[in-house]
């Protein structure tokens, strides 16, 4: 059984059959919200930001949204193996104080989220952005008019509107979200965002810390973050609300492929259009997009045959330890995945799946 897939748009295919997978290669690489999901995703992480793409001689754009923004960010450190390491650790061990029988306050949530951010970001931020070759870009969704602030009432009036809107089209929810992206001033993202309403703000050492906590902020889970300096004015949520999964139009970029270590073989748009399932399919759009992710038959090895998820919250609300120790068996276990990655890219030629 092979724990890894390679899957590839046609014209990433082709370079792969042609001279299989290499690190110069290689000019964009998204990571998708998903929350624990991303666990799995961690050795993978460690071998490719932390090994096979050190010595890669191009500037790499590394965007990410929710928990794929705190990995691309770990990803521009100097130290990218070990940060991402603690990525995961601090992610296994999070805990947040709660009266029994309740969930923890959203209140609470951002504030421990927000201090670990600081913590392991925050002070590091000119590290971050001062990396050689990599450049950081973190998604976030901005509140438009009635999202334009949180509120008790205003919030949930807003996110139905969205939901509706959505359930239209997807640019219909541009009415009441939009994509903001906080960027790397040094080189401007490679391709163009013309497929949802979207902002572009400098990314800088004041603004880094709130931007990914406002990319991880899951509405009424963690409160919105406002008023993020350099950006517009307003409420900020997670970006997987506009870029569950980064479907963008990656085609549109002049050179290069992008490298997608993914949790699963399809890219959603955005976090309202799961229930949408002709929304999940491949598009020109990723052309030459090249997709790691875990296959079906290694996810069913897993506790629980599935991936770590926001329910085992839930699941172990009175046994943290059962949590943490399902969470660490299964990010040990994805070390395959890492693995199996370094034995293909050794390969002078690669047949990948189509992506589905």
């Amino acid at each position: 059984m092979k724990a890894l897939q390679i899957h590839a748009g046609p014209r990433a295919a082709a370079v792969l059959r042609e001279r299989g997978l290499r690190p110069q290669d290689i000019h964009l690489v998204p990571g998708a919200a998903g929350g624990p999901k991303g666990l799995v995703l961690n050795p993978l992480d460690r071998y490719v930001f932390g090994h096979w793409l050190t010595d890669a001689p191009q500037v790499v754009h590394l965007v990410g949204a929710s928990i794929g923004a705190w990995r691309m960010a770990c990803a521009c450190l100097p130290d990218a193996e070990a940060a991402l390491a603690q990525l995961a650790e601090d992610y296994v061990t999070q805990t947040y104080d709660h009266a029994p029988g309740q969930q923890p306050t959203a209140e609470v949530v951002s504030h421990a989220f927000g201090r670990k951010i600081e913590e392991r970001l925050g002070v590091r931020a000119q590290e971050v952005l001062s990396h050689p070759r990599r450049r950081l870009h973190v998604v976030t969704s901005h509140g438009r008019h009635v999202l334009g602030r949180e509120g008790r009432l205003r919030t949930p009036l807003g996110y139905a509107g969205a939901f509706f809107a959505n359930a239209l089209h997807r640019r219909a929810l541009g009415g009441w979200l939009e994509r903001v992206v906080f960027s790397d001033p040094r080189d401007a993202l490679p391709l163009p965002l013309d497929d949802f309403r979207t902002r572009q703000a400098r990314l800088d050492a004041a603004n880094l810390s709130p931007a990914i906590l406002a990319s991880c902020s899951i509405p009424f889970w963690l409160k919105a973050v406002h008023d993020i300096p350099g950006g517009p004015r307003g409420a900020y949520w997670d970006g997987g609300i506009t870029d569950y999964h980064l479907h963008w139009p990656y085609a549109g970029m002049q050179e290069g492929l992008v490298l997608y270590p993914h949790f699963q073989p399809t890219v959603v748009p955005g976090w309202l259009d799961k229930v949408w399932r002709a929304r999940h399919c491949a598009t020109a759009a990723l052309d030459n997009l090249v997709l790691l992710c875990p296959s079906p038959e290694w996810v069913a090895t897993l506790p629980g045959a599935k991936l770590p998820d926001r329910s085992d919250f839930k699941t172990y609300a009175h046994d943290e330890t059962a949590r943490q120790r399902v969470w660490r068996t299964a990010v040990a276990e994805s070390q395959r995945l890492a693995d199996e990655f370094a034995e293909w890219a050794l390969r002078g030629s690669i047949e990948p799946l189509p992506l589905p």
